[in-house]
């Protein structure tokens, strides 16, 4: 039996109902509690009231009997509601108690227990602040609830307290803070759409300065983005949208560098809507902050590089957010940065540290080490859209940090080698920009280490085209003219020619020569060069000749049109006529045929009209009956007798000198040298095919042995 004393005030009748089981007792018991508490408050009798509250929140609220709890918790209600404005005094002791019921296992109780903080919240208003920590946590739980009961009246009490937030200036953000950064992770969807729709309206109340918080929320928020449910991906993105508008409209109070990582981290999702936020938010915090982003380049570059490999309608949108932020990243580097510090710099002053860094702000912000880590990776991307951006960064990095990137050079140039037999032109295109920058005067000051890289990339070039025959002959010709249009074509033949006159493999030297030959002869590219070469009026242009020549010398037919370019008609008679020790192949006569169809071609249009000077084409003519007689008659046989029947009639071809009468710088030309060097050169490929038989023929016998 329940005594009048263990629980005064509380008479026995109405300890009676409170514990019944029938709602209408135990309300009639919150009416004799509400009357009760209203004369102690009128007496001031805080005793009493302090009394009332331990019983009903101790003794009834924890009981083992749940309807003596549901009594407890309408009892503590009927309290707050006697007490009218006082109730400040008693917030805690009133709703602890209640928040106790919010995790019990009667579904009941958990209802009522909403309903009873309800009503003391409604009493209560403000007073409830400093324990909405508590509160959240509990509604947080409450509102993943299994049953919809209770989560019906968990949306009113949520209702209520937002309502009180909101037409308050009390609100301890800083205290709510770590609470909302726990719950923000939460799994649930109903504790999503809880905690992203508290978020919604701390961020509207406008005396909550919310967005120097969102740092410590944004990884939750974004997460909560991913979810599958389509009503929260929309609840969240309109909050995340209204964050970006904070952030547009007062960029000064963001934190961006502390957020940066997070936005990183999830535009490298799977999920569209997550990534494109992720992506759009990183474009505006470019924008908005500038050089702050520097330090997180490489971290912008893995998450947006990828982007930019998007084909279709799908993912449309990440793909020109992701350019829109490249274009940005681009102009935070640009020559006006190194201007402007060189325009600070003492005279005498060396911009460069001792570590050969470029001492400006954008030297010490830029990570570049990690930034060249990332680009190589990229680099391999399968994408063209992609690969083409990286070799776009890689030549923008070159072009206005030089000093910084030479210190990387070796990391890039075999990844810019390999790049050169990549499969679209685009690619193979900018590869070649970003080499031509390399080795070019513009990147590096020093002339050693310029003719080093120079030469290095050459010898490396050729290195590639004799390993990757079928590279050469698919891409050899617009690798070529390429490097001339970017380089000096001039030094380009000059630099391939001597290191072609020392190859040892000479069928690859003889190969190579033949490929620069038709480049030369045929390319709109190399029109200077053979003007140059053409008339032989320089010093320069004379020692050109003499350097293409040695090199020309493995492949006979080039040397024979290299000759016929530079007018060399006499010469060109004392070669063919060497032809005689050559091993004429069905390959040798091929060649002899494409010449003929280059003769026949506008590049050599000056040659046939020099066929009509009587008294000084005898050379010419000779030459080119020489070639006549060295073809089987074929269609290049008959092309070549049709134009030399097309001469005028005159006087029967004399005895003439072996080489012209030459004048000018060309007179210190010694081309009875230069014939004992095509000759000698010409005995070496005769000797090594000799022995690649000789081997060939071993090998072949070993074989049957093995057998």
């Amino acid at each position: 039996m329940i005594s009048e004393r263990d629980y005064a005030p509380l008479s026995a009748a109405c300890i009676r109902s409170l514990n019944d089981k029938l709602y209408e007792k135990r309300k009639a018991a919150a009416v004799e509690i509400e009357k009760m508490v209203k004369e102690f408050a009128a007496n001031n009798n805080t005793v009493l009231i302090k009394r009332l509250l331990k019983v009903l929140g101790q003794d009834f609220a924890t009981s083992q009997n749940p309807h003596t709890r549901k009594g407890g918790l309408i009892g503590l209600a009927a309290i707050a509601v006697g007490l009218g404005k006082d109730t400040g005094q008693y917030t805690e002791e009133l709703i602890h108690p209640i928040l106790a019921c919010f995790c019990d296992p009667d579904l009941r109780v958990r209802y009522y227990a909403c309903e009873s903080l309800y009503n003391v919240v409604k009493v209560a208003r403000a007073s409830v602040l400093p324990q909405f920590t508590d509160i959240f946590s509990a509604l947080s739980k409450l509102a993943c609830d299994s049953e919809q009961s209770v989560k019906n009246a968990t949306e009113l009490l949520d209702k209520l307290m937002k309502d009180i937030v909101t037409e308050s200036g009390m609100f301890d953000l800083v205290g709510f803070m770590p609470l909302l950064r726990e719950r923000i992770y939460t799994k649930n969807p109903f504790g999503k759409q809880f905690v992203i729709a508290w978020v919604s309206v701390l961020d509207a109340v406008p005396d909550i300065d919310f967005i120097i918080f969102l740092p410590e929320i944004l990884d939750g928020l974004f997460r909560i983005l991913e979810d599958p449910t389509l009503e929260i991906k929309k609840i969240t993105d309109t909050v995340l949208g209204e964050f970006l508008r904070s952030i547009k409209s007062n960029p000064d109070r963001v934190d961006f560098s502390s957020m940066i990582n997070i936005l990183i981290t999830h535009a490298q999702s799977s999920d569209e809507l997550l990534q494109l936020t992720a992506i759009t938010w990183i474009k505006e915090f470019v924008q908005l902050s500038g050089p702050a982003m520097l330090p997180y380049m490489s971290g912008i570059f893995t998450a947006v590089l990828p982007c930019l490999a998007y084909d279709g309608d799908n993912r449309k949108n990440i793909k020109e957010t992701a350019v829109k932020v490249n274009n940005s990243l681009m102009k935070l580097i640009t020559m006006e940065n190194t201007e402007a510090v060189n325009e600070t710099l003492s005279p005498g002053e060396d911009s460069t540290g001792d570590s050969g860094k470029l001492s400006h702000p954008l030297a010490e912000t830029l990570d570049l080490s990690s930034v060249v880590e990332v680009l190589i990776k990229h680099l391999m991307h399968t994408s063209v859209q992609t690969k083409v951006a990286v070799l776009k960064w890689i030549h923008h990095l070159f072009t206005n940090i030089p000093h910084r990137m030479f210190n990387h050079i070796d990391e890039f140039f075999p990844v810019l080698m390999r790049n050169l037999s990549d499969s679209s032109d685009d690619v193979v295109q900018q590869d070649l920009i970003v080499l031509a920058e390399i080795i070019s005067s513009k990147s590096i000051d020093d002339s050693i280490s310029r003719n080093k890289y120079y030469k290095k990339f050459i010898v490396n070039l050729l290195r590639l085209f004799s390993t990757d025959r079928h590279l050469l002959e698919e891409r050899g010709n617009f690798i070529i003219r390429e490097l001339c249009v970017l380089l000096s074509a001039e030094d380009i033949y000059k630099t391939l020619a001597i290191i072609l006159s020392e190859e040892q493999n000479l069928r690859f030297a003889s190969i190579m020569v033949q490929t620069l030959n038709v480049i030369l002869l045929t390319s709109s590219e190399l029109f200077d060069l053979r003007n140059k070469l053409k008339d032989l009026e320089t010093r320069e242009s004379c020692d050109l000749f003499v350097c293409l020549y040695e090199s020309w010398s493995h492949n006979p037919v080039a040397t024979v049109a290299l000759c016929f370019l530079t007018q060399n008609y006499g010469h060109v008679c004392d070669l063919i006529r060497s032809f005689g020790n050559i091993e004429v192949t069905v390959e040798f006569l091929t060649e002899i045929d494409k010449l003929v169809q280059l003769i026949e071609s506008p590049i050599f249009t000056y040659l046939r009209l020099e066929l009509l000077e009587v008294g000084k084409s005898e050379a010419l003519i000779r030459a080119l009956y020489g070639l006549l007689m060295i073809l089987p008659q074929s269609e290049a046989f008959m092309t070549l007798h049709r134009r030399l029947a097309a001469i005028p009639p005159r006087e029967p071809l004399h005895e003439h000198p072996r080489t012209n009468a030459l004048s000018g710088p060309a007179e210190r030309i010694d081309f009875q040298k230069l014939l004992k060097h095509f000759v000698s050169v010409q005995e070496k490929h005769k000797d090594q095919k000799l022995k690649q038989r000789q081997t060939a023929l071993i090998e072949r016998d070993v074989s049957h042995l093995d057998i």
